[in-house]
């Protein structure tokens, strides 16, 4: 069987190609991907190439399928699987696969496993460890954003606070607390203000800042709330000490609970450390790029004031499962974030030119042929423009169904690299 990917052969070296897939083992499956949400991961993978820790450092030869935010539907499984699963299952994966021998995930280091990507081969380990989870929601973008979402509340869980006259600790965000995010009006910004809203555990008071007032203000649009007090900072051409002294103004002097560090910046890291309440916990959210990515800490408040931090790399099966499920319940709408819509040709340019392009995410539809489509652009005289003004602006299940139906499926004689 013929299959068509976007795979990394080494540093900024992406190709579209036509690969044969060889048939499946009896512990594996065979499946199509209908959708993959891009991830600025892909973008570090691509700068980094064999040097990633997630990648084979033979690329050159044997090259990896990018792409790990991914859905589509089951074709064939495996005797092995068969009790589990079915052709025809909606499906969703949890990259993460957190093995003790081995880096390598979805997405970065398998030849026949990706989310760009028009068939794929799912690999025994994901169904070994729980990672195939089979998804019940209106539309293949929804299953996507599982993954995205799956790391923020891995994020949120791994945060952890003192019980009280004691030193153990309660995981998660302390209730009612005030909650901070440094950077927060990316498209995981936005879904950790979601489910910050949204969730069982909720803040009192979020705080989110930006250095663009646009995305400020369509963060405060997209998501209000009546039960958690929201306050959208624009910090552009503040010094650490002006956005130090503003952030306390913002919660009338106080400090913060929990703070999550959605961008790495050393001297905001250190800030966000200092702006902690006793007993507070600061997450480094943010996937630093450079290994040596360091940031001062004040160790005094360590011991005097119990404040600590966390940090998590993406989510784990339960977290995946538990976004597909608050996908499936309407819970949080994930199609807020998304601004960008492209078949799988332009997947390879848009990966390497996510900075550059701005916005929120990037939804690839793996099957499909069209140049990247920025949804704030889009005419609204047109079919689909006028499918996107009766949901506000908002990617929606008959938008994808108007893609799917209408966007030509891409061939072998659209291989840009053969």
């Amino acid at each position: 069987m013929k299959s068509i990917g976007l795979r990394i052969h080494g540093k900024k070296d992406l190709r579209v190609e036509e690969f044969g897939l060889p048939e499946i083992k009896d512990d594996e499956i065979l499946a199509t991907v209908v959708s993959d949400t891009m991830c600025m991961s892909s973008w570090k993978l691509a700068q980094e190439g064999e040097d990633h820790k997630k990648t084979p450092k033979d690329l050159d030869k044997n090259p990896a399928l990018v792409g790990h935010e991914f859905s589509g539907k089951i074709l064939k499984v495996g005797a092995k699987w068969s009790h589990l699963y079915q052709a025809g299952d909606d499906y969703v994966i949890q990259p993460n696969l957190a093995r003790d021998n081995t880096p390598f995930v979805p997405g970065y280091s398998y030849p026949y496993i990706g989310g760009d990507a028009t068939t794929i081969i799912i690999p025994n380990e994901v169904m070994e460890l729980d990672c195939l989870v089979t998804f019940h929601g209106q539309a293949y973008y929804e299953g996507s954003l599982c993954e995205p979402l799956s790391c923020v509340i891995a994020a949120f869980e791994a945060q952890f606070h003192l019980i009280p006259h004691t030193y153990n600790h309660k995981m998660g965000i302390k209730p009612h607390g005030n909650m901070l995010m440094l950077g927060g009006t990316g498209p995981m910004g936005l879904l950790a203000i979601d489910y910050a809203i949204h969730s069982d555990t909720k803040p009192r008071n979020l705080v989110i800042t930006d250095i663009d007032q646009s995305k400020l203000d369509r963060a405060k649009a997209l998501y209000p709330s009546n039960e958690v007090n929201i306050s959208f900072v624009n910090v552009n051409g503040l010094s650490v000490t002006e956005q130090k002294n503003l952030l306390k103004k913002t919660i009338n002097g106080k400090g913060f609970d929990d703070a999550f560090c959605m961008i790495s910046v050393p001297s905001l890291v250190t800030m966000a450390g200092e702006l902690l309440n006793p007993d507070g916990c600061l997450n480094q959210f943010a996937g630093p790029i450079h290994k040596d990515f360091s940031a001062q800490l004040n160790f005094y408040d360590v011991h005097y004031n119990f404040t600590h931090v966390a940090g998590t790399s993406g989510g784990n099966a339960q977290n995946e499962a538990t976004a597909a499920q608050l996908i499936a319940d309407k819970k949080v709408n994930v199609a807020k974030v998304i601004t960008h819509v492209l078949g799988l040709n332009a997947a390879g340019e848009t990966t390497l030119n996510q900075p550059e392009i701005g916005g929120g995410k990037k939804l690839v539809y793996s099957q499909k042929k069209f140049d990247r489509i920025e949804l704030a652009k889009i005419d609204v005289n047109t079919e689909l423009g006028k499918i996107l003004s009766k949901h506000d602006g908002i990617w929606s299940p008959e938008a994808e169904k108007w893609i799917l139906n209408n966007m030509p499926d891409i061939s072998e004689t659209d291989v840009v690299n053969k």
